[in-house]
């Protein structure tokens, strides 16, 4: 491990992959630190997943993503990402996670520790923090959300066979995991503050939810929210006239999404927006308010995590390593 580093990336996701081979391209000393593995995200999305975008707009640091289909699984590209790692010869420190950072551009240090309670000081010019959008589910805030039998996080349905779910949520991980429930012996049902599925659910999954909805096969509560939980009820309530319904209920599973945590940057002074929750920072080059503290992918896009994925997040580690090439001219 060096002693000094042009660029300390906080988060080995894809995006800050794309800021460590940028790096290496540009012959930056570069070291990534995560609390997780690599790509830890994509630990938690659904075992069986298939991303929406094709395999080439997910490539990052000029390595082909080569698979037999137009769409990656996520398995294939925990396999990629992992193989962009080796082919750039990034250093990348798992299970070390940044406690702290302080100093200024030039001369920041970054204090890390390990699961076995070792701390180690790293300095490096620039920091970037790339820690993605999912480090916080965005909770119920319910009586009982703290019982087991809630989840904010899906993988497969096969602990569920023949137990009473609802799917809390109608955008596309709550569609997504109710289909695949219903069709692996789940008894599955969907509730929405809203009166239909949002609208970015991927075109194809549309008419096969629809249809499960329509007849009945998914029963759907429509414009309520959970009230309250209970060992073996959920109490809903309506959003229209605030009656409540008590349902039947083995497991919640809570898809309403997740949210980037900025209390780092905000301790470090970086303004963020009341509202959007996006960090003040430079579009061209990525760098905050603090000069020398750059952000890259998800958590960009403050609490709208749609609005930036891996697709367009890739390119923020070229304008930030353009950016440190620039400034030492």
């Amino acid at each position: 491990m060096n002693d000094r580093y042009e660029l300390i990336v906080v988060g080995a996701g894809p995006c800050g992959i794309a800021v460590g081979a940028a790096a290496a391209k540009a012959g930056l000393e570069c070291a990534l630190f995560d609390r997780g593995a690599i790509t830890n995200s994509l630990l938690s999305y659904p075992h069986y997943m298939t991303f929406f975008s094709a395999a080439t707009m997910l490539e990052v640091g000029g390595v082909p993503f080569t698979i037999p289909d137009a769409k990656p699984t996520r398995r294939e590209a925990l396999a990629y990402y992992r193989r962009v790692v080796q082919h750039w010869s990034l250093d990348v420190y798992q299970y070390e996670e940044v406690t702290s950072i302080s100093g200024e551009q030039g001369n920041f240090l970054v204090q890390t520790s390990k699961n076995d309670g070792s701390v180690y000081d790293h300095k490096s010019a620039a920091v970037v923090v790339a820690t993605g959008g999912f480090q916080t589910p965005n909770y119920l805030d319910v009586p009982g959300e703290e019982l087991d039998k809630v989840k904010h996080y899906y993988h497969e349905p096969y602990p569920y066979f023949d137990q009473k779910v609802l799917v809390v949520g109608a955008g596309n991980s709550a569609v997504e995991a109710a289909l695949e429930m219903y069709r692996n012996g789940v008894r599955v049902s969907l509730v929405h503050f809203g009166n239909t599925i949002d609208r970015g659910v991927k075109p194809w999954v549309i008419p096969d939810i629809n249809n499960r909805l329509d007849r009945g096969e998914i029963p759907v509560y429509w414009k309520h929210r959970v009230a309250e939980v209970k060992p073996s009820t959920v109490v809903l309530r309506s959003e229209e006239n605030g009656a409540e319904t008590e349902i039947q209920n083995d497991f919640v599973v809570a898809m309403t999404g997740w949210q980037s945590d900025h209390k780092q940057l905000a301790m470090l002074g970086v303004s963020i927006d009341e509202e959007t929750g996006i960090p003040c920072h430079d579009k061209d080059n990525m760098m905050t308010d603090v000069p020398g503290l750059y952000i890259a992918g998800v958590i960009a896009a403050g609490h709208n995590a749609n609005k930036i994925f891996i697709e367009n997040g890739r390119e923020h580690g070229h304008l930030i390593v353009s950016d440190r090439l620039a400034q030492s001219v």
